[in-house]
């Protein structure tokens, strides 16, 4: 801990958590990251603040529904973004900047629409027809908080309505592994 020039304590890298409300710190970063992800046609996935072996990360993945997410992205948004974070983060900590990656695990219902109409490997609890099967390749058709999560499966041809708590785990497939 330091004093600044008012006599405030701050915070330093080591700085234990106790010190740092992180969800007053998220709400004041949230709506600048994703004001700025915005600007450049992404659109934030998930944002994470995290102490890891000492050092704290936040990290952000960012998604775009036209294009593929790539390096120059990750760097603009990261310049972008690190004057503002200085200001509002009030220890030492590494900003991680990246894409939610080809195989992405689904963390949130919101996700669900973010990659609506790409493929998701998915895994039930029960099937949701007469094969058994609980774990198959399928397409986000489309996402409803009360109804839940419409897909469109390869094999019947046909859309299927899944109840999220019969959803066990969903993650972005890809056939070009």
């Amino acid at each position: 801990m330091k004093k600044d020039k008012n006599h405030k304590i701050q915070p330093d890298e080591n700085t234990s958590f106790e010190y740092v409300n992180k969800r007053e710190l998220m709400e004041k970063l949230t709506p600048l990251i994703d004001n700025t992800l915005m600007r450049f046609g992404l659109i934030p996935v998930e944002t994470e603040l995290v102490k890891e072996n000492h050092k704290w990360f936040l990290r952000i993945f960012i998604y775009s529904q036209e294009r593929e997410v790539n390096l120059d992205d990750c760097e603009h948004v990261s310049r972008s973004l690190s004057d503002f974070l200085e200001e509002l983060i009030p220890f030492k900590y590494n900003l991680e900047v990246s894409s939610p990656g080809l195989e992405r695990k689904i963390k949130s219902d919101k996700e669900y629409l973010i990659f609506k109409g790409r493929d998701i490997n998915i895994k039930l609890k029960e099937s949701i027809d007469e094969s058994g099967e609980k774990q198959f390749v399928a397409k986000i058709v489309d996402f409803d908080e009360n109804e839940g999560l419409t897909i469109y499966t390869y094999k019947d041809k046909k859309e299927f309505v899944i109840k999220k708590d019969n959803i066990v785990s969903a993650k972005l497939y890809t056939s070009e592994i």
